[in-house]
């Protein structure tokens, strides 16, 4: 019994304590609410190791919530479900709130509990959406539910649903589910619901009822570890968001820190929800369903090896272009990573990518980031095209590459004037224009350039 002990003592160190949940510590301790939903239907009357079923719910949950008693800032409640109305009437709506949250009410839990005879249906769903009016209206409350039950759904609702929708509107957090003498078919029917517990035995039930209050009640707290490739915990300043992976809600926003001694700090993270941890590096680094023990101190390392690239302008002024954009992409991945003006610096996490400069004609640059080292993109100083001609007509601007093939850079204005001056990159291209009043494809005018850095470069077109 000394680790039951211990976790009392851990959990009301914590509920005494400020809590920091969406960030901004309260101005009080929170209050948490624990809703006991129990099965009080007819199967409940089975035999269980000499015991009914409900004889042997009841006594350790009585004893469960006398225990439970004296804790600060903590409220009781039990709703039961198919002790009104007789099996035959297959009533639907048979669940009531017997015990309304209060402090330091066990003694009305237990006495309800000694009065309340088994006999109906299973109606969870209907349960679960009553519940939802059980809580009072408090945003700053956690809110748990624990659903013991020996039997499924008997009223052709949708518990599993009904459970993520309410989660969803944050009317409890993740749900505990005890399956009291229960096969292992009936557990994968109810593990949807929440955080399911298989009691196959009553040493089992015990442990878990235990188990599951130790939860709710212990201080779990998470020291995020961000780390270069060699393992060494070098990384930090950067954001974090855990994201409820039920609501796909963020529950904290972070900017990760590292005091003097190089240690990232402790973070209070409530351990009845799952996340998944996106470390929003430059491209993010995602974790899944973090693997949080509720009541540890837990620490979470991920390699986030960082590098910089500067998009560099080149050093001629000023620059006809204006401002360049760029567009960065991991290699061989469409996606785009980050969009950014020229004159910049990015972080992004080691790795091969691919830049997009939005020049005239744009260029692609393939670029490998190196942790804690900077990378610099730049590109040639760019002349001016200039078409003297004012004729209206159709025309496009080519590449010529180095193996005599031509590739598309740019359109003239449809059936305007060809009047035009047009920064482009240093290079060989050819210009292909029709005039508007030309009768036939064989008036049509090529002419090769060539567009020097800082220089203008004149190009006359002549109708025919």
């Amino acid at each position: 019994m000394i680790w039951i002990r211990y976790w009392v003592l851990l959990a009301m160190l914590w509920l005494a304590a400020p809590s920091r949940a969406q960030n901004v510590p309260p101005t009080q301790p929170r209050t948490t609410r624990i809703l006991f939903v129990l099965d009080a239907s007819g199967s409940m009357r089975a035999p269980w190791e000499g015991q009914q079923r409900w004889d042997v719910a009841k006594s350790l949950l009585s004893k469960m919530v006398d225990s439970l008693n004296t804790y600060p800032h903590l409220e009781l409640a039990l709703r039961a479900y198919g002790h009104q109305h007789d099996n035959k009437e297959n009533n639907c709506e048979d669940s009531k709130l017997e015990v309304a949250f209060a402090p330091k009410n066990a003694a009305a839990i237990k006495a309800r509990l000694k009065t309340i005879e088994p006999k109906g249906n299973t109606p969870i769903t209907y349960s679960l959406l009553q519940s939802a009016q059980d809580f009072p209206v408090d945003k700053t409350a956690r809110n748990v539910l624990i659903l013991i039950t020996d039997g499924l759904e008997s009223c052709k609702g949708d518990p599993c649903a009904t459970a993520v929708a309410l989660q969803r509107k944050h009317v409890f957090l993740k749900p505990f589910v005890i399956g009291i003498g229960a096969e292992r078919e009936f557990g994968r029917q109810l593990e949807c619901l929440g955080q399911y517990y298989n009691a196959a035995d009553v040493k089992t039930f015990r442990t878990i009822l235990n188990d599951v209050v130790a939860q709710t009640l212990a201080k779990t707290t998470v020291a995020v570890n961000l780390t270069d490739e060699a393992g060494r915990p070098v990384e930090s300043n950067v954001n974090m968001t855990f994201i409820n992976n039920v609501t796909e809600q963020p529950e904290y926003n972070y900017v990760h820190f590292r005091d003097a001694q190089g240690k990232p700090d402790v973070l209070d993270i409530d351990a009845l929800q799952s996340y998944d941890l996106v470390i929003n590096t430059v491209p993010p680094v995602r974790q899944q369903n973090l693997p949080i023990r509720p009541g540890k101190a837990n620490v979470l390392t991920y390699k986030t090896p960082q590098g910089t690239l500067w998009l560099q302008n080149p050093a001629a002024s000023p620059n006809p272009y204006g401002t360049v954009q760029a567009v960065v992409r991991a290699r061989g991945n469409a996606a785009t990573v980050v969009a950014l003006p020229f004159g910049n610096r990015q972080k992004l996490l080691a790795g091969d990518y691919e830049v997009e400069l939005l020049t005239l004609p744009r260029q692609i640059k393939r670029i490998s980031v190196k942790q804690g080292q900077e990378t610099a993109v730049t590109y040639e100083t760019p002349g001016i095209l200039n078409i003297v001609s004012d004729l209206k007509g159709y025309g496009s601007i080519y590449k010529l590459n180095n193996d005599e093939s031509q590739t598309w850079v740019y359109n003239l204005p449809e059936g305007g004037s060809s009047k035009i001056n047009l920064p482009m990159q240093p290079g060989a291209y050819r210009l292909v224009f029709r005039t508007k009043t030309a009768t036939g494809s064989q008036f049509t005018d090529v002419r090769n350039f060539t567009i020097r850095p800082s220089q203008t470069s004149s190009v006359s077109i002549f109708g025919k």
